[in-house]
């Protein structure tokens, strides 16, 4: 399994780069993960999808649905997909920290 460090914590991460442990997740690790995927910088609206799909993930334990997520920012798809070039699953889920949403291939 791949890891993650930040400062001196190391965060376990699974072959496709989702944190196994997610209560470990915090905005710092979401920002050093963006950054791994490109992302430099974490803007309003990244943290607009990022802060949602973690309240869904406490709240209900999986991944919102990208219409809930588009309707919640204000956001169209089109635009996610440029604040995370990997897609809503794999790019947006990965920095929120959530593992791996089933059907992300």
């Amino acid at each position: 399994m791949a890891e993650i460090e930040i400062g001196n914590k190391k965060i376990e991460l699974d072959g496709d780069g989702f944190m196994v442990d997610p209560t470990q997740w915090n905005d710092e690790l979401a920002a050093a993960i963006a950054k791994a995927d490109g992302i430099e910088e974490l803007t309003e609206n990244h943290w607009k999808v990022v802060r949602i799909i973690r309240s869904n993930f406490e709240e209900k334990g999986l991944a919102p649905m990208v219409r809930t997520i588009c309707k919640e920012t204000g956001l169209k798809l089109k635009d996610i997909y440029e604040l995370f070039p990997l897609g809503p699953a794999r790019g947006a889920c990965r920095v929120a920290g959530l593992p791996k949403p089933d059907g992300c291939v």
